[in-house]
């Protein structure tokens, strides 16, 4: 069952943009189509997914392509607009992102999840939606549909070529460890040392304080904040040590793995 709107909705007028300006999207109705992709810097199925909507937003936005981004952060270090504008400035995305720290687009679009994926056509009905990783291919085709109904003369070109086996289309993938989410799972974790609860992680309450993952996946990333690095993704091998007092671990994330068997 799919959720979200049936067209697309205004962006509330409050809304803080990065990048180039965005006003209302009554006033482009007609002259585009719209992806609307919402994301967040520290979740590694939003980075993934990055290159696609960049990719897409390169090749088709002087065909009408609309592309807008929602940084929806799921993680309390995020919701600070320094750490999102400076996370966000270092992906280098050339379309407008929306700050959304208080989840209010989120809301709007009854969202479930990270990355989420919007298609719009001119008249702004709702012509895709995905959540997660993968459908690149059909994502692609779909814009491709949209622009011709702007352009009867479009020629569009062959779709962009996966960047990893799982991102083929029917790939099959092997069941991976689910997310792990801080201190709700701590009990999933093999911990060493003293850590404290906080909101939305732990924190190692003296150096040396180690936290372990056991994981079936093709990577494992760490989110960690309160030391001298910024805010973010680590990728580990499941094994986070502290190495001072303070250290924070909001959760693992895994990425998928295709079946080559």
């Amino acid at each position: 069952m799919q959720h979200g709107p049936e067209t697309i909705p205004e962006f509330p007028p409050n809304v803080d943009w990065l990048g180039p300006p965005f006003v209302r999207v009554a006033n482009e109705l007609g002259r585009h189509a719209f992806l609307v992709e919402f994301f967040d810097s520290a979740r590694i199925n939003s980075l993934r997914t990055l290159p696609y909507v960049k990719g897409w937003h390169a090749r088709y936005a002087d065909n009408g392509l609309l592309t807008l981004g929602v940084h929806s952060p799921g993680y309390s270090f995020g919701r600070l607009p320094a750490v999102a504008t400076a996370a966000i400035a270092d992906l280098e995305i050339e379309y407008p992102v929306a700050l959304d720290p208080a989840l209010e687009v989120w809301r709007i679009y009854a969202n479930r999840g990270w990355p989420a994926r919007y298609l719009f056509d001119r008249r702004g009905v709702r012509r895709l939606l995905h959540y997660g990783e993968g459908e690149y291919e059909a994502t692609e085709l779909t814009i491709q549909a949209l622009l011709a109904e702007l352009d009867e003369d479009f020629a569009p070109p062959e779709p962009l070529s996966p960047l990893r086996p799982e991102d083929q289309p029917g790939a099959t993938l092997v069941p991976q460890t689910a997310d792990i989410a801080l201190p709700a799972d701590r009990e999933r974790l093999e911990l060493t040392g003293s850590w404290d609860d906080g909101p939305d992680y732990i924190e190692a309450a003296a150096a040396g304080a180690t936290a372990r993952a056991s994981f079936r996946a093709g990577a494992a990333f760490a989110v960690i904040s309160g030391d001298d690095e910024p805010p973010g993704l680590r990728e580990t091998g499941g094994l986070v040590s502290a190495t001072a007092p303070g250290l924070r671990l909001h959760g693992f994330q895994f990425t998928p793995l295709a079946d080559e068997s």
